[in-house]
């Protein structure tokens, strides 16, 4: 059975080359065809613009002036900048990327546009490197299904959001459980094919690390293949309570 580390290895490495060259991982699409409006796009540099999602969780999380947001895998930086627009000078905007090349791109992008309310951080979006409950709005673009274990991220989600806050991400999901022969490819993994977890599961394991009013908001390529994109929109609650899926877990939707 392949291991996690070789998973997050092959998903490095990928992305590794990705950063170098400015292709995108999973196609040729524009961010445009995946969700953005050119008005949303236009004034933004072009090595910020890869094509990596798979949605466009921005339009979805309904930022507020002066909020906190962190963006999970956070790659060129196009869900970073969109979001410190939306939450202003007094507002803070955190990208986390495990890939070394991948932040470098970042940070380039984010001085040219002379942005003081970004910052990128290297890290695991397993064990995010921001402190608990500090955080208003957790954004995530085709990345969490790259991520061996996809529980831990949803318990990182929990503990860094705010009581209150939310989370946004759009991602990949299977028809139904993929075959070992896929799910144990490294190559497919990191081409956002093998880690891509049946929806139900996938919402079943935002409702287990405690997350509630779990509401999917769009659904795109169900009719294609054996993977499609979700996003979808959670919250951690106002009341106290453990990630550990008692806290009143909201209905599938």
């Amino acid at each position: 059975m392949i291991s996690a580390e070789e998973l997050r290895s092959a998903v490095e490495k990928r992305y590794a080359e990705i950063a170098r060259s400015g292709s995108a991982c999973c196609g040729d699409q524009t961010p445009v065809q995946i969700g953005y409006t050119r008005e949303e796009v236009e004034a933004l540099p072009e090595p910020a613009l890869m094509g990596l999602g798979c949605g466009n969780p921005v339009r979805w999380a309904a930022l507020r002036e002066g909020e906190t947001v962190v963006d999970l895998g956070s790659g060129g930086g196009l869900d970073v900048f969109l979001a410190a627009r939306a939450v202003g000078p007094t507002g803070r905007v955190i990208g986390i990327d495990m890939t070394p090349e991948m932040l470098a791109r970042a940070r380039a992008n984010a001085e040219r546009l002379g942005l003081a309310n970004v910052e990128f951080r290297q890290g695991l979006i397993e064990a995010l490197p921001v402190a608990d409950a500090s955080v208003d709005v957790i954004l995530s673009n085709c990345v969490i299904n790259l991520a061996p274990d996809k529980d831990a991220v949803f318990r990182e989600a929990w503990r860094a959001l705010r009581p209150g806050g939310r989370l946004v991400v759009s991602d990949m999901v299977a028809r139904a459980e993929l075959p070992p022969e896929v799910r144990e490819d490294p190559t497919l993994w990191a081409s956002c094919l093998g880690g891509a977890l049946p929806e139900e599961e996938y919402l079943r394991a935002l409702r287990q690390a405690g997350l509630t009013a779990i509401e999917v908001l769009a659904r795109e390529g169900v009719e294609r293949g054996p993977v499609y994109s979700i996003t979808v929109r959670a919250s951690r609650p106002e009341t106290p309570g453990a990630p550990d899926g008692l806290d009143r877990p909201a209905p599938l939707p």
